[in-house]
């Protein structure tokens, strides 16, 4: 894929940031990343990734870590924290920032390590693409994990994003897909990046997805709008 996302990284952290990503979505939104925003310190994120980074534990596995600005924060706190992400800029820019353990790979290919924290914050869970996906992601995350380790993501419902009808009710266009399976583009610097699938998991499915596969799940803290941390651990 071409790496237009870690483009923007790397050029913000080389001092050569004019312009943000704008992204494009399978529900007609265009919208935008602010590419200073991703590299944000502990007091400027949201609530739910503070939290998330409290509860961390032992070894951490930042998964798609992007620029790095969680993984940095754990390592400055003293954790062992490992940078994961499959853009090789994002990976170079975490580097340049100081982070001494990365890792330039797609999750499914990462292997021979456990961690006691796995850690998938900005709805990390999105690169499970789609809904059936979800086993394949359970298993392979399973041989990652210590005894004892939890997994800490944030995800939405993005349900409030489809028409309300008059009686209150959500008109959600029957394509025969989960409603929060999006494609999405990005453009930066007039480069495009090819089409991919991003997920976004209301957290009744998230909690049936996670039981069906030997996980306990439970929300740790709900956000401003429509958005939650979940905290997973194996039964």
């Amino acid at each position: 894929m071409k790496d237009v996302f870690g483009k923007a990284i790397l050029d913000f952290q080389e001092g050569n940031y004019t312009e943000d990503i704008i992204t494009f979505s399978s529900l007609d939104e265009e919208d935008t990343i602010p590419v200073p925003y991703l590299f944000r310190v502990f007091k400027e994120m949201p609530k739910l990734e503070q939290e998330a980074l409290k509860l961390c534990k032992g070894t951490i596995l930042d998964i798609g870590c992007g620029a790095g600005s969680h993984s940095l924060y754990l390592q400055e706190k003293g954790h062992s924290v490992t940078a994961l992400d499959y853009s090789k800029r994002a990976i170079e820019t975490c580097s340049l920032r100081g982070i001494k353990n990365v890792v330039y790979t797609d999750i499914y290919s990462f292997k021979n390590q456990k961690f006691d924290t796995l850690l998938l914050l900005m709805n990390g869970i999105g690169i499970v693409g789609k809904l059936n996906n979800m086993s394949k992601f359970f298993d392979h995350i399973k041989t990652l994990m210590n005894p004892g380790a939890q997994i800490l993501l944030d995800s939405s419902d993005i349900i409030y994003m489809f028409e309300e009808d008059e009686d209150g009710g959500v008109w959600v266009p029957d394509t025969g897909s989960y409603y929060g399976e999006i494609e999405f583009q990005m453009e930066y610097k007039k480069e495009k990046s090819d089409s991919f699938f991003w997920l976004y998991l209301d957290y009744k499915t998230l909690e049936m997805a996670a039981e069906s596969n030997g996980f306990n799940c439970e929300i740790v803290r709900n956000g401003e709008h429509y958005d939650y941390l979940a905290k997973l651990w194996l039964k």
